[in-house]
C-alpha cells in the first residue's frame, strides 16, 4: 500500500479514508491549509504521524509542532485539537 498515492487535499477542508478496521483501526486524513479540527476526544487510545506538512496539535493544553516523521501517542479521553499550518496530512491510529 502507497499512503502518499492516497494523500489528496479538499480546498479548504478535511478528508479522512479509513485503511484497516479492526482491533486497530488506521484512518488517513488530509487536511488542507489553514484547516481546524475543534478540541474533542476518543474512548481510544492511539497516535497519529504525521507525513507531510506543518501544523499544532494541541494535546491537554500542551502545545505540539505538527511536522513529518512526528508520532505523537494520545491516552483514551486526552483532549485534542489540530490547526494545519500548511497542507498537512497524518495517519491515526486507534486501538480498540
Amino acid at each position: 500500500m502507497q499512503i502518499r498515492e492516497m494523500i489528496k487535499y479538499s480546498e479548504g477542508g478535511i478528508t479522512s479514508r479509513v485503511i484497516q478496521k479492526g482491533e486497530q483501526n488506521v484512518s488517513l486524513f488530509c487536511m488542507a491549509k489553514d484547516t481546524e479540527m475543534d478540541e474533542h476526544t476518543s474512548t481510544k487510545q492511539g497516535f497519529v504521524y504525521i507525513l507531510e506538512g506543518e501544523g499544532i496539535f494541541t494535546l491537554e493544553g500542551k502545545k505540539i509542532k505538527m511536522i513529518p516523521g512526528e508520532i505523537i501517542f494520545m491516552d483514551n479521553n486526552a483532549k485534542h485539537s489540530l490547526k494545519a499550518e500548511e497542507n498537512t496530512a497524518f495517519l491515526l491510529s486507534l486501538v480498540s
